[in-house]
């Protein structure tokens, strides 16, 4: 075996026993201790920097450790189930113990996504896994298309957004570990709801972080906000890139999770002639052909670069489809007025007409926020590959109080939102308790061990608002407090203008899944119009025998849009009450509102 062959890591169930290998190319010794024995452990063959051992007294839930050159016992970097947290022993997992219900599930196509993000702490009052479960009926009824987790890699304590991960195989403990999370990907599945997992892949967080025990995880070469960077380019780097594509294909193929949002790729750094991506990108493409199943990647990047979508043969990465920011920078400035930090750069109606046609506003574009030029164009692109949202976790939860629209806006606007979003040629997002107006806020919250981190993340927080000007002391994100304010409130949904919301959404949704053109279509059948004078947008797309027009007013003043030739009838407005059978030659659209309208003579 050569240093270039990776191999995966961790401990595999085999016959009477178990199989284990680590990664450690620079140890004279490795030792692996079962249970709580502190005396000495098996000593493990080293086949190419790769140390093994196989044991008949391991199997399901035996804790584990390695001991690295005779040093303090750690956890195994490509841990499984970390039970007693991140300082605590690996746990053994057999993953065919598990029996799989969702056999005839083959995933959706992306162009078939409205994804509902969620974190599964908050979402519900019981929190974890089994909450989300429970909770899984009113997704349904809500007519959402998939579920998105935010990060679910252990971390340290029981509250924590997820970013701060540092076991990438090991579904968190407190939210129900490995079994827990199948169970919730099989009952999606049976559902009829797509999974996506939120994944790190640029940095890992601090505390519980033993890797540089075990070998050259991370680079100094770059520098990235969150932490060290991942040495995907280095010396010795093989290893580490086959750690983290294992670890996507690990969710993939044995938690059975239909896609991937890999969060901000942009701190992913590799200058070598075949990106991580892209080789990321192949390996899950071959995975989905195995499997028969729709498999998809979708990027979270700052950098307005269509190459992440791009396919390979025309230089790009060929991953699935990426968020588009600009989108919801140029909408919630738009809508609430704000121009601080980076909303500098948007504010005008000008920026959400490029933002609905063309995906970026900034592709090339000269950004004052950033004093430099900034992207590149994507207007050639699928509007399918882009994802867009007026909410998601970072744009509510890293604000100062983490308000949500409903605290910074009208509630004719909100639905205006709701509309640009859902009604968009891109794929919609919502963040979790939008669909009902939810009033808590979305702080940002951990729960570490060491003093120092969390006095670091306090200051840290602080800095971040001082681009905004938001001055005031901001919730402690160490508090017990701060996280269960974060919390849904379930006693909403069902009455006065919480229902009503929740209604608004449930049948713009149906609308949407209905009418085959209210979906992403194809550049060519997708005509974007705006008068910025008094600030009303349609959208005309077609798609097999079905053709649509949706006119939007985000003016204060009632506006009209003639519609294109053709008999129309209208099937939506965001005021309400009854829609006329045929349409006249022009929508009437009352202040900040939209309507829907449906050729009939096709």
């Amino acid at each position: 075996m050569t240093p270039g062959t990776p191999q995966p890591c961790g401990a595999f169930p085999e016959g009477e026993g178990t199989f284990f290998r680590v990664w450690a190319p620079r140890a004279a010794s490795v030792e692996l201790r079962l249970g709580d024995s502190p005396g000495p452990g098996l000593k493990m063959k080293n086949t190419g920097g790769y140390w093994e051992a196989y044991s008949r007294r391991a199997g399901q839930g035996t804790l584990y450790t390695y001991s690295v050159d005779g040093g303090e016992p750690r956890p195994d970097p490509a841990s499984r189930s970390q039970p007693l947290g991140v300082h605590g022993p690996s746990e053994v997992v057999d993953q065919a113990a598990f029996a799989w219900q969702d056999g005839a599930w083959k995933g959706l196509p992306q162009e078939q996504l409205i994804i509902y993000e969620l974190h599964p702490g908050t979402f519900t009052r019981e929190g974890g896994f089994a909450g989300v479960e429970a909770r899984l009926d009113y997704l349904k009824a809500l007519g959402v298309t998939a579920l998105e987790l935010m990060p679910v890699a252990q971390f340290p304590g029981e509250r924590n957004w997820g970013y701060d991960g540092v076991y990438p195989y090991a579904p968190q403990a407190s939210y129900g570990g490995p079994a827990g999370l199948k169970r919730l990907v099989n009952a999606c599945h049976k559902a009829g709801l797509a999974v996506v997992l939120d994944v790190v892949y640029n940095h890992l967080g601090p505390e519980g972080n033993y890797l540089d025990a075990f070998g050259p995880y991370f680079t100094d070469h770059y520098r990235t906000p969150w932490g060290r960077a991942v040495n995907f380019d280095g010396a010795d780097s093989v290893p580490v890139r086959e750690f983290f594509i294992g670890n996507a294909l690990y969710w993939l193929r044995d938690f059975h999770v239909d896609a991937l949002r890999l969060d901000a790729v942009h701190g992913i750094y590799d200058l070598g002639a075949r990106h991580f991506l892209t080789e990321l990108a192949d390996r899950t493409r071959a995975l989905a052909a195995e499997r028969g199943r729709e498999l998809l990647l979708i990027a979270e990047s700052d950098l307005n670069d269509p190459r992440l979508i791009r396919p390979e043969e025309e230089g790009g990465y060929g991953l699935h489809a990426q968020w588009s920011d600009d989108f919801h920078h140029a909408l919630h400035s738009l809508l609430t007025g704000e121009r601080q930090g980076y909303y500098e750069d948007f504010g005008g109606f000008q920026a959400l007409v490029k933002a609905c046609s063309e995906a970026f506003v900034y592709d090339w574009a000269w950004s004052p926020h950033r004093r430099r030029m900034h992207g590149a164009p994507a207007g050639g692109l699928p509007p399918a590959r882009f994802v867009v949202s007026s909410q998601n976790h970072d744009q509510v939860g890293n604000r100062l109080l983490g308000e949500r629209l409903t605290a910074l806006t009208t509630p004719k606007r909100l639905r205006l939102a709701a509309g640009a979003v859902l009604l968009s040629p891109y794929v919609p997002l919502l963040f979790m308790g939008e669909e009902y107006g939810e009033t808590n806020p979305f702080l940002y919250f951990v729960s570490h061990g060491d003093e120092a981190l969390v006095a670091a993340v306090r200051e840290g927080r602080k800095k971040e608002f001082a681009a905004f000007g938001w001055k005031q002391e901001p919730p402690d994100p160490q508090a017990a407090e701060t996280f269960e304010r974060s919390r849904l409130d379930w006693s909403k949904p069902g009455v006065g203008r919480h229902a009503e919301t929740l209604d608004f959404y449930r049948r713009l949704i149906a609308l949407r899944r209905a009418e085959p053109s209210l979906g992403p279509v194809g550049r060519q059948d997708l005509v974007v119009r705006a008068n910025p004078e008094n600030r009303t947008l349609s959208l005309f797309r077609r798609k097999g025998r079905s053709s649509t027009y949706t006119a939007f007013n985000f003016g204060r003043r009632a506006a009209a849009r003639t519609l294109p030739p053709g008999r129309w009838a209208q099937i939506f407005s965001s005021e309400g009450g009854a829609a006329p059978r045929h349409a006249p030659a022009a929508a009437a659209l009352p202040p900040e509102s939209f309507k829907v309208f449906r050729r009939t003579d096709l």
